[in-house]
This record gives C-alpha cells, sequence and structure tokens, in this order.
C-alpha cells in the first residue's frame, strides 16, 4: 500500500522536482522532456511523479510559478531599499541582475506559453505579481504630472525595452561589463560598457515619457 504522504513529503519532492524540470526545461524545451525522464534525472520510478503532479504541463507550471515569484521578490526588495528618486534605476538594475543570475528561470518565464490562466492559477497569480509591481512604479508619476501617458502602457513599454536588453545581455550581444573590460592604455571606454547601455535605454525611455511641461 502506498505510504501517506504527509504536507513535509510532498513539498520536498516538488521542491527537486523543480530544481530538475527547470534545467530539463530550459535545456532541452518543454517538448523534448518527458515525465519519464524527469523522474529517471530525479531518481524514482517512472509512475512517482504522478503522486504529486496530474502531467508535465502542471511541472512546467509550477517551476514558471516559482520563477516568477522570485523575480518578483527581486523586484520588490530593490522597490523598497531604495528612495523614491532611484527607484526606477534599482528596479531595472534588479530586473537585469536576475535575468543574469537565473538564465533557466528567465527564458522559461518568458519563452514558454502557457495561456490557460484558470487551469494554473499559481502561475496567473506570480506572474501579475510582477506586473502588478511595475505597472505601480508609474502610476504615482503620471499622477503626479511627472510622466505623461497611461501608465499600463509605460509599464509595458519599460518591460518591453529591459526584457530586449536582457536577452541581448544573455545572448552576448551587448559591450561587455565594466569589469570585464579589457584595460586599454586610456583606461577603459565608459561609453562602451554594458551599465552604460542599459543608463542610455534608461535616459530614452524616460524622456520619451516626460511629461510637456515638465523641466527636462
Amino acid at each position: 500500500m502506498p505510504k501517506t504522504l504527509s504536507d513535509e513529503d510532498i513539498h520536498q519532492f516538488r521542491e527537486a522536482m523543480r530544481g530538475v524540470a527547470e534545467h530539463a526545461f530550459a535545456t532541452r524545451g518543454a517538448q523534448g522532456v518527458t515525465m519519464r525522464e524527469l523522474a529517471k534525472e530525479l531518481g524514482c520510478s517512472a509512475m512517482t511523479p504522478y503522486r504529486y503532479f496530474r502531467d508535465k504541463d502542471e511541472i512546467l507550471a509550477m517551476v514558471r510559478a516559482a520563477a516568477f515569484n522570485r523575480f518578483a521578490q527581486r523586484l520588490e526588495t530593490a522597490a523598497l531599499e531604495a528612495d523614491p528618486a532611484s527607484r526606477g534605476t534599482a528596479l531595472s538594475d534588479a530586473y537585469v541582475l536576475f535575468a543574469l543570475d537565473e538564465p533557466h528561470a528567465y527564458r522559461l518565464m518568458f519563452d514558454v506559453a502557457q495561456p490557460d490562466d484558470a487551469a494554473h492559477p499559481e502561475l496567473a497569480a506570480a506572474s501579475q505579481r510582477a506586473w502588478r509591481l511595475l505597472g505601480a512604479h508609474f502610476e504615482p508619476l503620471v499622477a503626479a504630472g511627472r510622466l505623461e501617458g497611461d501608465p499600463r502602457l509605460i509599464a509595458y513599454a519599460y518591460w518591453a525595452s529591459l526584457h530586449g536588453f536582457a536577452m541581448l545581455a544573455l545572448a552576448n550581444q551587448l559591450p561587455l561589463p565594466e569589469a570585464q573590460q579589457p584595460m586599454t592604455q586610456g583606461g577603459v571606454n565608459p561609453a562602451l560598457t554594458r551599465e552604460a547601455v542599459l543608463a542610455q535605454l534608461r535616459s530614452m525611455l524616460w524622456r520619451g515619457a516626460l511629461a510637456q511641461t515638465a523641466p527636462k
């Protein structure tokens, strides 16, 4: 007779599966992974995962929800620790650092589509958690007249721009970070570092959203 699973048993197995599955999905793609392969990599029988998950799609949703929650936590911490004047910079830095620190998780968050929110409510809640934070950052700036436009549209533009930057950085298609730049006789060229590109991107986004009456 199968062992009765405690809450701790379930938590431990699901966490172990999350780590194995995140790497498998990110490196082989969702279609290239089977439940049998996940069970083998986890060191259990082929049927054991079905005691904890309905199917592979549920495992993928769990992995992505956990990634979105870690991402949102990183953004929330950055927002709380920064003063209002530097909050935008802190958020963008936290966004990019998460993508660079957790490339497998980041790619799974945005490269995989699971559009049925009703089937995966935890995933839907986790993705909205990150989105709400970005939206909330721009609402008071628009209300105060510093920025002009729909704060949701500004947040989407901000997110899209940072996502593009992060993907280019992950693909090594941007200048090297300042710490990795080769030293020349004249020193590091500050105009050609990854940090300088991000600063330029932030500046362009900010100027583009400034209210016409706001000082530049």
